[in-house]
């Protein structure tokens, strides 16, 4: 095979692997994202849990509040109970205590409601903590594997960059401003492979003489169609021969 045409063929498998390299760590900042999602959803509900809790906590609070002052009013119509004169005053007084007793057991069984509520929130809050807690253990590890992926393909991107630089030194400039021009044209792709009589980048179908003269892989020969500069792998060429 021609010298220079290897030279353009590992040419563009480089460009081609960063390209591919930095189309995924491109996906690294939205992954990240993701994982801080998973985390702040598992928070949100956690922080649902606690407000609940500080509400049922400031409404159980609140009756308590109110059977105080109810019970209050109870102990003054007890002592009122002891001086009244007449049956008259004394049902009126009554009909108070009865109605503030009334209130009472109303709000206490109100209270005894929250009480129940707290120990279902204060299960809820114990299993959304540990929620939170195992996302957050299960996120740092996907993290971990993430910035390790991360890594390792920036310096794939950076070995192939360097290669490339050393590798560009050696075409000619010509060939250079051919290949520049086409992978700008052509969304990154300048050389492509030729297979079955086609151009495998654009399906067209090459005229035989072409097809011929790109199985020697001795000149730099472009597509008719989409001018991208054409090769034969090696064994694909070894293969037509053998048959």
């Amino acid at each position: 095979m021609l010298a220079e045409l290897e030279r353009l063929i590992r040419l563009q498998q480089l460009d081609k692997s960063v390209a591919t390299a930095r189309v995924s760590i491109d996906k690294f900042p939205s992954a990240s994202a993701a994982l801080d999602a998973r985390i702040n959803e598992r928070v949100s509900i956690l922080e649902s849990v606690e407000q609940r809790i500080t509400e049922q906590k400031s409404e159980r609070q609140e009756l308590e509040k109110s059977v105080a002052e109810i019970q209050t009013r109870l102990t003054r119509f007890k002592e009122q109970s002891m001086d009244v004169k007449t049956n008259k005053e004394l049902w009126a007084i009554q009909s108070q205590i009865s109605t503030a007793e009334k209130e009472i057991q109303s709000l206490e069984e109100q209270i005894l409601e929250r009480m129940l509520q707290g120990d279902e929130l204060s299960d809820e809050l114990a299993t959304a903590k540990k929620a939170v807690e195992l996302e957050q253990a299960e996120v740092s590890k996907e993290r971990e594997l993430l910035e390790k992926e991360r890594s390792q393909l920036q310096e794939q991107v950076d070995q192939h960059s360097a290669d490339r630089t050393a590798l560009v030194a050696d075409i000619a400039s010509t060939s250079m401003s051919l290949f520049d021009t086409l992978s700008r044209g052509r969304k990154g792709i300048a050389v492509g492979e030729a297979k079955d009589g086609r151009c495998c980048e654009c399906l067209v179908r090459l005229r035989p003489q072409l097809y011929n003269e790109v199985m020697r892989n001795t000149t730099l020969i472009q597509c008719e169609s989409c001018q991208r500069i054409l090769y034969v792998r090696v064994e694909s060429t070894s293969s037509k021969n053998s048959a």
